[in-house]
This record gives structure tokens, C-alpha cells and sequence, in this order.
């Protein structure tokens, strides 16, 4: 679905729509896991492992 550009670059929000489209992907595709990475401004990174229950 693109980056933060293409959605516009909600600040503080790109997060949780990111994690919504995650979620969505592993019901969708009957995944367990996913990963999701992000930057977090001033060179910061941050990645989160989901598991599906």
C-alpha cells in the first residue's frame, strides 16, 4: 500500500494504520506471524513481531 508518503504521512497515526493493515493481512491470508517495521524520526527504528491468537 506505499509508506508513510503515500498515506499521506499522518504523524503519529502511520503507526496504528500500518498495524491495522497487518492485522487485516494475517486474517486475510491465514498468517500467524508478522512483522512490522518502522522509523521513528532522528534515525530511531522500531520493529514489532505480532502473533495472531
Amino acid at each position: 500500500t506505499g509508506g508513510a508518503i503515500a498515506l499521506g504521512h499522518p504523524i503519529g497515526a502511520s503507526g496504528v494504520i500500518y498495524f491495522g493493515e497487518m492485522v487485516h493481512y494475517l486474517k486475510n491470508a491465514n498468517k500467524k506471524y508478522g512483522v512490522q517495521l518502522m522509523c521513528g524520526g532522528y534515525g530511531v527504528g522500531i520493529a514489532t513481531i505480532v502473533e495472531a491468537l
